[in-house]
């Protein structure tokens, strides 16, 4: 019998497996749907510092992971359904994910704290954070010096002409400057941390399984496959069924963690009978434990982009493979809004072809969203996908908030900073033939090449292109002067930013709408079953979440260990 079985080889699990492995007297088997990439057979698109190959790369997703962006009530039947990429292979997001190295503020923590999962406040966390990383470029309280995960910045003399100018324009509009986004913690703009070695990607997978870690006799990873139900003894997890290639087989396990994802989490735990006990009745699956809280409290980062022609001489050139190098945390101003309630980067590209690289897009999100919704499940097959509501921009707070921020990143694009670096500002959209394009193959190349010369030789086709191809015959100043065509626009393309968690949310054991135990990790009502991924997070975080999670993971293999 394992004494460990982890269901999910992402961030959350690899750290998970890394970690309790240490221990040579306790056995562990990490289970991954997706492939394995063993140390030193990643591949070049995941290594790569530029995130877009291996993001696109259908091998590394879910495939029929449908989800739904707008409110319930808009929701008007399966035209409004669309995929959802979560990552399928060992690493997880942190896989093919976009390395943003952002902790978030302490008030994300502290907030936790305060809603319930009591020893999660700033103060608890940060001693974790500080584990994870080995900072490069900053060094002091708030920051680790040896931990598995570098974490670095782009230095400005490798920025192309654009970032510098992006910079420049938000001092001009009056933004303060940080230089260290994870040691300061106000509002301002400042160079993005990133989590690889300014050099390649490090992944969870290549942070915490390398190869030392896979020589353990204790550790086993199982990759290809699918955790199909926990199983149970009344209500102590006994195991879990494994389905690989044509065959389902009992796996034993003294204690059973679920680090599936905040998507598939919540569908393991209902599939296996812990959830809302009356929706888990009219599907046919035998109640273990009522927890109403397992699939809600869905919360997600919904953001907005801008784009614009990069004119020539500003374009990123051979200093460095990264694309992004420039974020900022602001504050909204609006009633209910909060310190630092939004997000802005800059992309001194958009994509891997020639044609992104004479794009600059802004995408602004809502980094603390007051809008939430649910996972569900479709069908009581252990194999079906669970279905997702976002219920984006629901709260009236919410669409006013990222309405507004269309204005200002159109401020800023109109800035006099920005003049010598761009043209032909509109709005854009991830989606449609933009997102189609998006995949490294040599078709796309062949199509967007000749687009690409086109549009710096030919000036009147290059202006009607971004009208029409980018964005989609709809003009900035005919929205910025219509508040209503404004929030319409906004409400019908706010896109995900593949942030998803909060769907098993930790607190206390009286409070309805809790999951898990902060203090162990165990789910309520049921003995030697564990969640430990996004998915407990009680509010999203002011960040990209793959730090946050392995923070999560670290913080929760101590605890674990303890039980």
């Amino acid at each position: 019998m394992w004494d460990y079985v982890i269901v999910g080889g992402g961030s959350a699990g690899c750290v998970l497996a890394g970690r309790l492995s240490e221990n040579p007297a306790k056995r562990v088997l990490l289970i991954e749907a997706g492939r394995d990439v063993p140390p030193g057979q990643e591949g070049s698109a995941i290594r790569d510092m530029y995130p877009g190959r291996a993001a696109f790369d259908p091998r590394n997703h879910w495939s029929g992971l449908m989800v739904t962006t707008r409110p319930f009530q808009d929701n008007a039947g399966p035209a409004q359904r669309r995929l959802y990429e979560q990552p399928k292979l060992i690493g997880g997001g942190s896989s093919i994910n976009g390395q943003i190295a952002n902790r978030g503020t302490p008030d994300d923590y502290d907030e936790w704290a305060r809603l319930g999962a009591a020893g999660w406040n700033w103060d608890a966390v940060l001693p974790y954070f500080r584990k994870l990383e080995r900072d490069l470029d900053f060094a002091g309280p708030q920051h680790g010096s040896d931990g598995p995960i570098p974490v670095h910045r782009i230095p400005r003399g490798k920025w192309p002409g654009l970032s510098l100018a992006a910079e420049k324009a938000l001092g001009e509009l009056g933004f303060d400057g940080i230089e260290d986004q994870n040691g300061v913690y106000t509002d301002g703009h400042f160079p993005v941390t990133l989590s690889n070695d300014g050099k390649d990607r490090v992944s969870a997978a290549m942070a915490y399984l390398g190869t030392d870690a896979r020589r353990r006799p204790n550790l086993e990873i199982m990759a290809d496959a699918h955790v199909l139900s926990v199983a149970f003894d009344g209500t102590r997890s006994t195991g879990v069924t494994v389905r690989k290639g044509q065959a389902d087989t009992l796996i034993p396990a003294a204690n059973v963690i679920v680090a599936a994802g905040t998507l598939h989490s919540p569908a393991l735990l209902m599939r296996s009978g812990v959830g809302p006990a009356l929706a888990l009745r009219r599907l046919g699956i035998d109640v273990v434990a009522d927890l109403p809280g397992v699939g809600e409290n869905l919360q997600e980062h919904p953001g907005i982009s801008l784009s614009a022609f990069i004119r020539p001489g500003m374009r990123l050139g051979d200093t460095t493979r990264r694309h992004i190098h420039l974020a900022m945390r602001y504050s909204s101003g609006h009633p209910g809004g909060s310190p630092s309630d939004m997000f802005m980067m800059f992309a001194a590209k958009s994509a891997w072809h020639p044609l992104g690289r004479k794009i600059a897009t802004a995408i602004s999100w809502i980094n603390k969203v007051h809008s939430t919704g649910r996972v569900e499940l479709v069908s009581g097959d252990p194999a079906a996908e669970p279905t997702a509501t976002f219920n984006f921009l629901r709260d009236e707070r919410d669409l006013e908030r990222l309405s507004d921020a269309v204005g200002l990143m159109g401020r800023i694009f109109a800035s006099r900073s920005m003049a010598p670096a761009i043209d032909h500002v509109g709005p854009s959209s991830y989606s449609g033939f933009a997102k189609s394009l998006g995949r490294q193959t040599l078709r796309n190349y062949l199509l967007t090449a000749p687009a690409a010369l086109a549009i710096d030789a030919l000036p009147p086709l290059r202006k009607q292109f971004f009208r029409t191809m980018v964005s989609g015959n709809v003009s900035l100043g005919d929205l910025l002067a219509d508040r209503d065509a404004l929030r319409t626009y906004v409400r019908d393309h706010a896109f995900p930013q593949w942030h998803a968690c909060g769907t098993c949310r930790m607190g206390a054991a009286d409070d309805i709408g809790a999951v898990v135990d902060p203090s162990t990790g165990r789910v309520h009502g049921v003995d030697g079953l564990f969640v430990a991924d996004a998915s407990i997070m009680p509010t999203a975080p002011r960040a990209n979440l793959n730090i946050p999670v392995i923070m999560l993971a670290e913080r929760m293999s101590d605890l674990i260990r303890q039980v």
